[in-house]
Formats: C-alpha cells, structure tokens, sequence
C-alpha cells in the first residue's frame, strides 16, 4: 500500500500526470484526426450515408448519435460505481479498467471501417466511455490527495500538463500525416505509370499514393493515443493509493446509493431557489456549449470549402490547436470579467457570444471563417465551463457533502449532452444539412440567457 502522506508533492504530482496520460483522447480522438478519418471514409459517396442498426444515417448523425449514446452510459453508470468503488475501497481498480478499455478502443479504431461499422463503432464507444469513466474516479482523487488549498493549484497543474502532452503528440501525429514519407510511409507509384504515364496521370497517381499513406498514418495515430495514454499512466497508478480495502459486499443497495444520493440533492435544490435556477440556465446552454464543441470538426470537414484533402487536414487540426491557444487566454478573461462584474453577468455576455458565433457558423463557407470562427470558440469556450462550475460552486449551500452536489451537476451535464447531440444528430439526419442543426442551438442559448436572468443575485429559499 502506497505510504505517502496526503498533500505530498510527489503525490500530488503523480495524480497530476493522469492529464498528461489521458489528454492525448480528447485532443487526437475527439476533437481532430478521427473525425478527418471517419470524414475521409465517405470521400467517394455523394450522399455521405452508411447503413447500421437496421437503417440508413447521414455519417455526421451516426457518430453524433453513438456519442449521445456513450455520454447517456456514462450518466447514468458513474454515480453507481463511484459509489460502489466509495464502498468497497478500490479506487484504482476502477479507473484503471476504464483507463485500459480507454486505451484498447484507441488502438482498436486502427481497423474501423464500413464493412465492420459495428464492430468499428464498438471501438469509438470503448474509447469514449474509458476516457469518461476513468475521469469520474480521478476526480475523485482529488479531496483524498491534496487538502483544499492545495486543490486549485494542482488541478491547474493537471490541466496544463494535459495541455501540453496532448499538443506535443498531436504535432506528431500531424507531421506523420502530413509528411507520411518522413516516417516511412510508402508513396511510390507504379513502375507502369511512372514509365509510361502522361504527367497529370502521374502527378494524380503520386497524389492518391499520398492520401493513401495519410490515411495509414491516421491509423497508425490512434494505436499512439492508446499506447500513449496506457503507458503514461503506469506512473500514475503506482504512486496513487489504492484505497482502503473495507472487505464490503456490494449488494444491491450499495449499487442503487449513488442514485439515492442524487434524488437527495434534487429534493434539497427545490429548498434553494438561486441554486435550482441556477442550474436548470446551465442545462440548457451547457448542453448547446458541449454540442458545438464535440462537433465542431465534423461541421468544418463537411460545411467548408478547403480545396483538397491536404489543405482541409492541416486547417482542421491548425484550428484545433488555434481553439487550444485561445482558450488559454479565454479561461483569464473570463475571470477577469467575472470578479469585476459578477458570474452571472458574465455568463450572460457569453452566452449571446455564443448565440452570435452559431449565426455566423451557419454562413461560413470559406476556411479564413473557419479560422476566425475557431478563434471566437476558444475565447469562449476557455471560460465558460470553468465559470459555470465555479458559479456552481459558490452557489451551494453550507455542507460538507459537495461530492453528491458535483455528481448531481456532471451527471446533470452529461444528460444535456445527450439531448443536445440527439437534437443536432436529427435535425442533420432529417434535413441533411449541419448548418439547420447549428443554427438551431440558438434557440438554447436564448433560453439561457432568459434563465440566467431569471437566477436571483442573493441566497433564496424556495417556499413551494
């Protein structure tokens, strides 16, 4: 059993390094290379569709709705086994599966294909739902390593590390495909063409070797994130404390009490008025804030005009890492903002950003409104969950069980990512365009905007 005292810098440092370990999912999986490779698996059809579950979906709408799914799992599953793992006193167990089933369905992504869409999809699940679920028990961690005032300062620490392994690997996978011949790829064309073929049967020739080892080099990507993300956290596990065995049997009211503890909270919120409104604002533009952000490259591949395959891979990442860089400086505006005119008016302000970024979203055509369009997504998107989460925070009522009042509001999170991706899943599926789905949102962020007013400046007690 780990001896280091609570507070330890190696410790803290230690727990730290997760983010550097599980970052690379969200940043190469999530949010760019994969959606350019699932993207390019459609690049001969007109229609973009592929059959699966006994019907026919536009591609976007397939992924949107599995992720909706997988995000509905993770809702309703982590309260129970945070509660089991609470129980019974391992932890680590628990994060270390999802942490490996995480990492398997990375490398697995290596044969997703159309012919296999289920197994293929199975695969994009498992690294979806290891990276949720493993985060659930190492941000449970955190109370039980470091003492409050040490928490800010070191959940930083993980997040600036995150940042920074993720983009050191992601600069990696991209040189790979951009540059695939540099890492071995091959690129030669046929010894018939290259004899006998007219010049612009050759250069298309050394052009379609190319996208083929881009394509491989994608692959090749994935099986990194896994490796990347199992290996890095061996440190991590060792040094962290398994948790005190307490020889517990799991029986059936321990896996319902995470459950009970939420119905517990919901019927507290209805005795705080600021608190219950408050988060029902935050239901509604949480779930149109997460929805753009989880398909925001799918929306780029598909709505703007890149010219070719090259260009649109290098300027969907480049926007990535431009969304990264902003919401640095996003994160530190926000703050700004918030501790001179309040959180709520700030989020206000952010939100009717928001609203005007979906207009603008749905008349961009051109890859310079797409950088522009990245640019504003980073500015507010690199404040606005730090600030929803702290106006949380500050906003509940004198207690000392805040973890149920967080489970309630991630579990509360995740739901509304799952409405607002079934929401934009359809309105793609039924009218075949991305922008009707993004321009909808608007409608949430005008909700909660109307919500956010309606949250009173001072501590209520509701009297219903």
């Amino acid at each position: 059993m780990n001896k280091l005292k609570k507070g330890s810098e190696k410790l803290l440092n230690a727990w730290a390094f997760y983010d550097w370990a599980n970052s690379v999912y969200t940043l190469t999986i999530a949010s760019s290379i994969f959606p350019i490779f699932y993207s390019a698996l459609f690049v001969s059809q007109v229609e973009k569709t592929v059959p699966a579950f006994g019907m026919v979906f536009k591609s976007t709408a397939l992924i949107t709705y599995v992720t909706a799914f997988t995000f509905l799992v993770v809702a309703f599953t982590s309260p129970i086994l945070s509660g089991i793992a609470d129980y019974v006193g391992n932890k680590k167990n628990f994060m270390k599966f999802f942490c490996y089933v995480g990492s398997a369905g990375c490398i697995g992504l290596y044969w997703f294909s159309l012919e296999s869409i289920h197994l293929s999809l199975l695969f994009y699940f498992m690294g979806l739902i290891g990276y949720w679920g493993s985060l659930v028990f190492y941000n449970s961690y955190l109370p039980d390593i470091a003492y409050p005032e040490q928490q800010d300062r070191i959940s930083a620490k993980g997040f600036s590390m995150g940042y920074f392994g993720s983009v050191i690997l992601l600069i990696v996978n991209l040189a790979m495909v951009m540059k695939p011949e540099l890492f071995g790829f091959d690129i030669s064309i046929s010894k018939t063409i290259a004899e006998t073929g007219t010049e612009t049967e050759i250069a298309t020739a050394l052009q379609d070797a190319k996208n083929s080892a881009s394509f491989e080099a994608m692959r090749i990507s994935f099986i990194t994130v896994g490796l990347w993300w199992a290996l890095f956290s061996q440190y991590t596990f060792y040094i962290l404390p398994a948790g005190v065995s307490k020889g517990h049997k799991v029986t059936k009211d321990v896996v319902f009490n995470g459950l009970r503890e939420l119905k517990q909270v919901w019927i507290q919120l209805k005795q705080n008025l600021r608190l219950k409104r408050y988060l029902v604002a935050f239901f509604v533009f949480s779930m149109a804030v997460q929805t753009i952000m989880l398909v925001a490259v799918y929306f780029g591949e598909e709505e703007i005009a890149w010219g070719d395959s090259e260009a649109k891979t290098f300027g969907l990442i480049f926007s990535i890492l431009i969304i990264q860089l902003v919401a640095i400086l996003g994160a530190y505006l926000t703050s700004r903002a918030s501790s001179k005119f309040g959180n709520i008016k700030t989020l206000i302000v952010i939100n009717f950003f928001w609203m005007a970024l979906c207009f603008y979203a749905y008349f961009m055509k051109t890859p310079e409104q797409f950088y522009l369009a990245a640019s504003f997504v980073g500015l507010v998107m690199g404040g606005v969950q730090s600030l929803a989460r702290s106006t949380y925070s500050k906003f509940l009522p004198e207690t000392e069980d805040t973890t149920s009042y967080f489970s309630f509001y991630d579990v509360a999170e995740k739901i509304g990512i799952v409405i607002g991706m079934v929401i934009f899943a359809t309105i793609d599926q039924l009218t075949g365009s991305m922008r009707n789905a993004i321009l909808f949102l608007v409608v949430f962020f005008i909700a909660g905007i109307v919500l956010l007013y309606r949250v009173p400046r001072t501590e209520l007690k509701k009297m219903d």
